[in-house]
């Protein structure tokens, strides 16, 4: 762990161990919490969002990660970039939904950046092109994979497709909300989710059932 990061860290745990339970910023909606946050940098306040959020950053970094400290090393870097960049929330969507797509995207630009991190070597490759001609695939078909295999296929797909199917089908984002959070149109939404979404059958119906 860096030096910043371990000193960002002591700073939230010092302002978290002022915070009593029964203080009033406990009960902010995550929207105000964060306006005052931008408006002072204010660690103490972040300690508090902090707290609500990092149990589901841990989460999903978990699902981008190899173990559980490199998904904890994951978690502070998420936060400590969400410091930084927290300003950038401009409440076009839940804060929570903008935080999930937040985490994903750090995370699909760390699995891109370590080139030994991607599985292509395991993957099947497809033409994009074929996915354009492909049927809809019904989220019937998504529900209904067993959960050791699709956890094994989603790990296979790329993160990029990976990222925009756990929003959708995990995390619940509708298509509006991925339209602003992705920022394109919603028939490209739309359009993404067609094709993650086959690509993650194919590569689901090519493993076997060992279990």
């Amino acid at each position: 762990m860096t030096f910043l990061k371990r000193l960002f860290l002591i700073l939230i745990n010092q302002d978290k161990n002022s915070l009593k339970t029964d203080d009033p910023y406990h009960q902010l909606t995550d929207e105000v919490l964060v306006a005052k946050i931008v408006a002072k940098n204010d660690t103490l306040l972040f300690g508090v969002l902090y707290d609500r959020y990092a149990k589901m950053v841990y989460n999903k970094c978990y699902g981008f990660s190899r173990s559980q400290d490199e998904a904890e090393d994951l978690t502070q870097d998420v936060f400590l970039m969400l410091f930084v960049k927290l300003a950038s929330f401009k409440e076009k969507s839940k804060f929570s939904t903008w935080l999930y797509s937040f985490t994903y995207n750090f995370c699909v630009n760390y699995v891109n950046r370590n080139k030994q991190r991607k599985m292509s070597d395991k993957s099947i490759p497809m033409d994009d092109a074929e996915y354009k001609l492909a049927d809809e695939v019904p989220d019937e078909s998504i529900y209904e994979m067993k959960a050791y295999k699709l956890e094994s296929a989603l790990n296979l797909i790329s993160a990029e497709d990976k990222s925009i199917l756990l929003l959708k089908y995990q995390d619940g984002a509708s298509i509006k909300e991925l339209s602003t959070l992705f920022e394109i149109g919603e028939s490209a939404v739309k359009m993404r989710l067609k094709r993650a979404k086959a690509k993650l059958l194919e590569t689901y119906n090519t493993l076997g059932d060992d279990k």
